[in-house]
């Protein structure tokens, strides 16, 4: 059964690859290609990447180095939604000193970092960079950017839904529950628990899935136009989309919602970037490493 599902995995890949014209999708596992070994730049590697990407480079963009210049010659690379210290330090286990995170590396989203200049966790994270010359690089609005939304895409692949994918946010998957389908979502991406609003045991098969945080008003925008049978989102203030989806439920609406938590929602988004890197790249090792989720449930 495993070798089925790895074959179907496989056909998406090649489909998928075909829609984004330079990238491809693989098995999440450490790269290593049999060509002779080509050294890269950090600002090279940033370049390939940003030009499959359509009308880039971007004028305004949070997707700029927070550490590391991009002169600087690759030995290896990491790839992981948060650059935390753990995966800093696995980095430089694998003497990987290029990290692409998908979300921002100083605790803010456009990684300003004069207010924490004289705070002792921001020292420690910048000094252990400096000290092993790590460069960071977020990517986050150029993979999203692609013809084909590489996060959305890895995520998908993630869940094995391959084969119900359009292109598009909606995905019509075969008839659950949503108890079910919660089931599911747990065990593909390892999450132990999701909150979720609606009844457990309503039939769900037309799906909206969007991963992240795109904002209350855009999840319940797209609800509106899509009417899918459940939402799947990485999170959303309590008093936006999850409140509007209880109210549609209190007056009879059958409408669901699964949160499943941002980082873990998006994971699969930078197995994506690996697996991009492996085909793109020539002799340069690549490991997908996941941050994980920094809270934990009790």
């Amino acid at each position: 059964m495993k070798d089925q599902n790895s074959n179907q995995r496989r056909n998406f890949i090649l489909k998928t690859s075909a829609w984004i014209g330079t990238g491809i999708f693989l098995q999440p596992f450490s790269l290593f290609s049999q060509s002779p070994k080509i050294a890269y730049t950090v600002g090279e590697i940033m370049d390939k990447f940003i030009a499959a990407v359509p009308d880039s480079p971007f004028e305004k963009t949070v997707d700029t180095l927070k550490s590391g210049s991009k002169d600087q010659v690759v030995t290896g690379i990491v790839t992981t939604m948060f650059a935390t210290i753990t995966v800093i330090q696995k980095a430089i286990d694998l003497n990987a000193n290029f990290i692409i995170a998908h979300e921002p590396t100083f605790y803010n989203h456009l990684d300003e970092t004069e207010w924490l200049e004289n705070d002792p966790v921001y020292k420690y994270k910048t000094e252990l960079l400096e000290k092993h010359g790590i460069a960071v690089w977020r990517n986050h609005n150029y993979v999203h950017s692609l013809t084909v939304d590489g996060v959305q895409a890895g995520v998908v692949a993630q869940l094995g839904w391959e084969a119900y994918y359009k292109q598009n946010a909606v995905l019509n998957i075969p008839k659950s529950s949503l108890r079910n389908l919660i089931n599911h979502l747990k065990s593909k991406m390892q999450v132990p628990a999701m909150r979720y609003v609606g009844d457990l045991d309503q039939t769900v098969s037309k799906v909206l899935l969007l991963p992240g945080a795109m904002g209350g008003r855009r999840q319940m925008e797209m609800a509106m136009k899509e009417k899918p049978d459940v939402i799947i989102v990485g999170e959303s203030p309590e008093w936006e989309t999850p409140e509007y989806i209880r109210n549609a439920n209190e007056m009879g609406e059958k409408l669901s919602l699964i949160v499943i938590g941002h980082s873990a929602s998006e994971e699969g988004g930078s197995e994506f970037m690996a697996e991009w890197l492996g085909k793109n790249l020539t002799g340069i090792s690549i490991h997908h490493i996941p941050s994980g989720n920094s809270l934990q449930i009790f």
